[in-house]
């Protein structure tokens, strides 16, 4: 059983312990305390297991009409098993009752399975930045989906 809850700063190191194994550029752990304590359009996610342990998070940044998925990750163990669906539903579904139209996000080019996910959701393919990550250039799909529809 998943429980999907808002995250807290008291969540922020567990968080970022899965952020470092999930991304080759991974943010901060001051970044994190930042987007808890300081980014007024920060909204948080956690995914947390039935021990109480977080397998996976969720960020997004709500402004005005519009949110963009910021970071999506779920620790090895735990993949494959619906979470981060789980997840990107209960993003969208949070960003739709803040009045949301507009939901966005970037991925890599080559990671298909997350590509995938977004589709199922609904999300559609709306250009490329190219060179947008920086440990090794790799482009990036920005992808979006109009929550009301």
């Amino acid at each position: 059983m998943i429980l999907y809850r808002r995250m807290t700063p008291e969540d922020v190191e567990a968080v970022h312990g899965i952020e470092l194994a999930s991304f080759p550029t991974p943010w901060t752990l001051d970044s994190f305390h930042y987007e808890m304590r300081e980014n007024q359009f920060a909204y948080y996610i956690v995914a947390e297991n039935e021990h109480g342990n977080i397998v996976g998070f969720c960020g997004m940044w709500l402004v005005i009409d519009s949110a963009q998925i910021t970071n999506v990750a779920v620790i090895d163990a735990a993949r494959g098993q619906g979470i981060g669906e789980g997840l990107m539903r209960e993003a969208m579904r949070i960003a739709k009752e803040h009045g949301v139209d507009v939901m966005s996000l970037e991925v890599r080019v080559s990671n298909n399975v997350a590509q995938n996910l977004y589709r199922k959701l609904g999300f559609q393919d709306g250009g490329i930045r190219k060179g947008y990550y920086t440990d090794n250039q790799e482009d990036a799909l920005v992808m979006w989906v109009n929550l009301n529809e």
